[in-house]
């Protein structure tokens, strides 16, 4: 395939899920050039990858060997590392905000929240820890870099260094959905429950603009629930859902 097309990772992606597909879900997972075949047994896994080789020389594709590992129990994919415990923060991108020094202009504030955002999914109210980041960024000919703002920050590299490990709901699990409001921003986790023990599955956050800051309390979680129900819609479909909301 020419490089440079614009539609050129679409197309590879329809190529990879139309020969996949038999393995998809199963013992495969592709996303463009990504690939991640999964065994539940140590000793099934030569077969699915052999299963996957017979594939790949059918349709005469190749794997670059740089870029593999065989028969390992975790590793990154898509950014996050995946590992049979669950899904874990890449420590490559905790360690881009711990080693960050305070911001001293615009631009390295606009490199902080983007590095919390990539980080998002796995904090708890990302967007109201950095609510103080997100004021000096509507202000931007007037930066000031307050007592407030290095609070925060410090706080924020306090938390990134016990962050919470994401697990993935079993098929029958019935998950719950804990919802948080207040009159700048909104959130939530969704988790599932084992021997009365619940372990978040994604953390959703939005900062509130406009009108939505004038919103009443019952609309608010009104906004949360769709927000978090647009965002992990698969989950939605997939599992029952339970709503909780907290009170403030």
């Amino acid at each position: 395939m020419p490089f440079g097309l614009k539609n050129a990772g679409a197309t590879y992606q329809r190529l990879v899920d139309k020969i996949f597909r038999p393995q998809l879900g199963r013992n495969m997972e592709v996303y463009v050039d990504h690939m991640l075949v999964k065994s539940k047994e140590v000793r099934n896994h030569v077969e699915d990858l052999e299963e996957t080789f017979v594939v790949l020389r059918k349709y005469r594709l190749k794997l670059n060997p740089k870029k593999c590992a065989f028969g390992v129990s975790g590793g990154c994919f898509l950014g996050f590392m995946v590992t049979q415990r669950g899904i874990e923060a890449n420590p490559a991108k905790i360690k881009a905000i711990l080693d960050m020094g305070s911001p001293t202009n615009i631009n390295e504030v606009q490199r902080l929240t983007g590095r919390i955002a990539a980080l998002s999914r796995f904090i708890s109210k990302s967007v109201e820890k950095g609510l103080s980041f997100f004021k000096i960024l509507r202000k931007v000919k007037n930066f000031k870099w307050t007592e407030e703002c290095q609070q925060a920050f410090e706080e924020l590299k306090a938390y990134l260094v016990r962050l919470p490990l994401l697990v993935k709901p079993s098929p029958r699990d019935t998950l719950y959905l804990y919802i948080s409001t207040t009159s700048q921003a909104i959130s939530s986790v969704l988790v599932r429950e084992e021997d009365d023990t619940q372990t978040p599955i994604y953390y959703v956050s939005k900062v509130l603009n406009g009108a939505e800051s004038r919103y009443p309390p019952i609309e608010n979680i009104a906004l949360a629930l769709i927000i978090t129900a647009r965002k992990l819609r698969p989950y939605f479909i997939s599992h029952p859902v339970g709503s909780e909301p907290i009170p403030h």
